[in-house]
C-alpha cells in the first residue's frame, strides 16, 4: 500500500528539517512525500531544496488573510500530486515517530471498510510532552473533541469526496482539522482512534491559533463559525444540532461584541 505524506509549511524552516526527517527514517518504505509551500519568506525554500530529490516539491502562493484557508487551499493543490490510496496530512512544524506508516498501514490493511485514522498526539510546548486527552464519549451530533490535523490519516477517495462537496469551503475561520474531525461523525464513515505515540504536535507560540486566546473576540467569531458549520452540515443530512445552549450563548456574546463594538466608534 502506498502511502502520501502530505506536508504544508508557510514560514516554518526552524522546524522543517525535523518534520521531514521524520517522514524519511520511517521503518514503512512505500510512502512518498509531497510538500505544498506558500511561497514563505524565512528560508524555508532553501532547506526544501536540500530534500528535492526524496520529495515533490510545489509552490503555491496564498489566496486569503486567513491561515486556515491558506492552508486547505495548499491541502487541495496537494492532493492532485499524491498517489497515494492514504493521505497522511501533516504540518511542517510537528513530526512522525519512526513507525507512524507502518502502524497505519497494518490498520487499513486490516479494516478495508476504514476510511480513517486518528492518532492521539504527544503535544510538545516549551519543552515539555504530554498526551492529548481525549473524550471518546461524545453525542454524534454535536462536535467532537478535535485531534490535530497532523495525526490524521485518510484515504484519498474520501479526502476527494469531502473536497468535491465543499466540505472544506466557506467558514475562513475554521481549520482542516475541525473540519475532518466533524464531518466524519457528521458522515457516519468508518473511522477509528488509536491510542498510539505516533505524532508529536508542536505549539508554536507565533501562531495564530496559539494567540487566540480564550474569550477574546476573535476566539467568540471562530466559535460562532463552527457552530454555523455544525448546523449547516447537520441539516443538510436531515439532523438536528444538540448544542442549543452553547450556540446561543455565543450568538448572544458575538451580538453584544458588534453591538457595543459600534456604540465605541
Amino acid at each position: 500500500m502506498l502511502i502520501s505524506i502530505l506536508i504544508t509549511n508557510y514560514n516554518k524552516s526552524k522546524y522543517l528539517n525535523k518534520c521531514i526527517t521524520s517522514c524519511l527514517n520511517q521503518n514503512y518504505k512505500n510512502f512518498e512525500i509531497v510538500i505544498l509551500d506558500n511561497f514563505s519568506t524565512d528560508g524555508s525554500q532553501l532547506l526544501l531544496n536540500r530534500f528535492a530529490k526524496k520529495c515533490i516539491l510545489v509552490k503555491k502562493k496564498r489566496v486569503s488573510e486567513y491561515s486556515a484557508v491558506n492552508q486547505i487551499n495548499l491541502i487541495k493543490e496537494g492532493i492532485r500530486y499524491c498517489k497515494g490510496k492514504v493521505i497522511c496530512l501533516l504540518d511542517s512544524d510537528d513530526y512522525f515517530f519512526k513507525s507512524k506508516l507502518k502502524v497505519i498501514k497494518n490498520f487499513f490493511f486490516n479494516n478495508d471498510k476504514l476510511s480513517i485514522i486518528f492518532d492521539v498526539p504527544i503535544i510538545k510546548k516549551n519543552n515539555y510532552y504530554y498526551k492529548k486527552k481525549i473524550k471518546y464519549f461524545y453525542n454524534k451530533n454535536t462536535w467532537p473533541t478535535i485531534i490535530n490535523t497532523s495525526c490524521i490519516s485518510i484515504k484519498k477517495v474520501l479526502l476527494q469526496k469531502l473536497i468535491k462537496n465543499n466540505f472544506l469551503d466557506n467558514y475562513p475561520l475554521l481549520e482542516v482539522d475541525f473540519r475532518i474531525n466533524a464531518i466524519c461523525r457528521i458522515l457516519n464513515v468508518e473511522y477509528k482512534i488509536i491510542d498510539e505515540n505516533l505524532t508529536v504536535y508542536n505549539v508554536d507560540a507565533s501562531e495564530i491559533i496559539s494567540k487566540l486566546s480564550k474569550y477574546t473576540r476573535a476566539w467568540w467569531k471562530k466559535r460562532l463559525q463552527a457552530h454555523s458549520f455544525m448546523i449547516d452540515k447537520l441539516k443538510q443530512r436531515g439532523k438536528c444540532y444538540n448544542s442549543f445552549l452553547d450556540h446561543n450563548i455565543t450568538r448572544l456574546v458575538n451580538f453584544c461584541i458588534t453591538f457595543f463594538g459600534k456604540k465605541s466608534l
